[in-house]
């Protein structure tokens, strides 16, 4: 099993109010241990204190604050939900073109017996793997590697689930020359047609072309400390002002958090996180996102294919508005 949920808490700036709590909780258990003195009451006290403050810390978030928390690295991601949340599970490799590109997992699994096609990012929980992964920035063989597992899916009647998690597709001449625009725009084409349920959830970063490549869906949900638009706040600021110092203001005026995408109706909801966020207890998220896709498949299921794509074409045509001038 890969997965960073074992990894070494690292804090941000922000949290750094939990990591005085965490801290004290440690210090008081080293203390019982040494001392043998019964300390259970106050490390109990300090624990609710630790859960208040994770609370308290991730209420009142700026927009730029939220995207340093889709980034944490200590949180799950793809690789590791594919894992947790499946009964079992097997990996489909290659494009059957180019090569195996490893910023997007594809696998054939069950949850809870029902069997789907997991398609996910994955950016790698250290500096090997984030290399080895090309940091979630997935090469065209990759979306066509993505493209042929959905196609497999409906070959055999089994629904889709994409977890996206990416800073944007791979933006290399090499990329370009193997056709990136072209796979894009394939799959979007290709995933508004697909006969079977098809759910999308943002577990982390949802930027662009790179998200979108596996991001059409009859329903689409952001966990709660993500974010989806269509370019990385650094650059947007990069282009507006030359420079990245004006990311935060970027962010801002990107309108990129969940409950913006929500209020715009480019997402269908929201999936609370544990408090602090995912990277906090990430089987608990897990496990609320298991529950929540069997809940999302079980209601799609219950509708024809014509159904589903007539309302997924009526969905994405809603998003846009033109303007007639005279």
């Amino acid at each position: 099993m890969i997965s960073n949920e074992n990894s070494p808490i690292q804090y941000l700036d922000f949290e750094e109010p939990i990591k005085k709590i965490q801290d004290q909780i440690e210090e008081m258990q080293a203390m019982e241990k040494k001392s043998n003195i019964d300390l259970s009451d106050k490390i109990n006290i300090l624990k609710e204190n630790l859960e208040a403050e994770k609370l308290n810390v991730t209420q009142g978030l700026t927009t730029w604050q939220k995207v340093q928390l889709s980034r944490h690295p200590n949180r799950p991601y793809a690789l590791f939900y594919m894992d947790n949340i499946t009964d079992f599970n097997i990996e489909i490799h290659g494009d059957r073109n180019v090569k195996d590109d490893k910023a997007i997992i594809c696998k054939m699994a069950q949850i809870d017996g029902k069997s789907v096609m997991l398609i996910g990012h994955q950016k790698g929980v250290n500096t090997k793997m984030r290399q080895y992964r090309n940091f979630g920035m997935p090469y065209p063989e990759g979306y066509r590697k993505a493209l042929r597992a959905m196609k497999m899916a409906e070959k055999f009647n089994i629904p889709v689930v994409t977890l996206i998690d990416t800073p944007g597709a791979f933006p290399g001449i090499e990329a370009e020359d193997r056709g990136q625009a072209e796979a894009i725009a394939r799959n979007l084409f290709e995933m508004a047609q697909l006969k079977v349920p098809i759910l999308c959830y943002i577990i982390g970063e949802g930027a662009s072309g790179g998200a979108l490549g596996i991001g059409v869906g009859d329903r689409v949900f952001m966990l709660e400390n993500t974010w989806f638009t269509v370019i990385s706040p650094e650059s947007c600021s990069s282009i507006l002002w030359r420079s990245w110092e004006h990311k935060e203001r970027a962010a801002e005026a990107l309108k990129l958090t969940p409950a913006d995408n929500l209020k715009n109706k480019l997402i269908d909801g929201i999936v609370a996180e544990p408090a602090g966020g995912a990277h906090y207890n990430p089987c608990e998220m897990a496990s609320r996102l298991r529950n929540h896709i069997l809940e999302n498949l079980n209601e799609l299921e219950k509708q024809t294919p014509d159904q589903r794509i007539s309302a997924r074409i009526d969905k994405y045509s809603a998003m846009s508005s033109a303007v007639e001038v005279g």
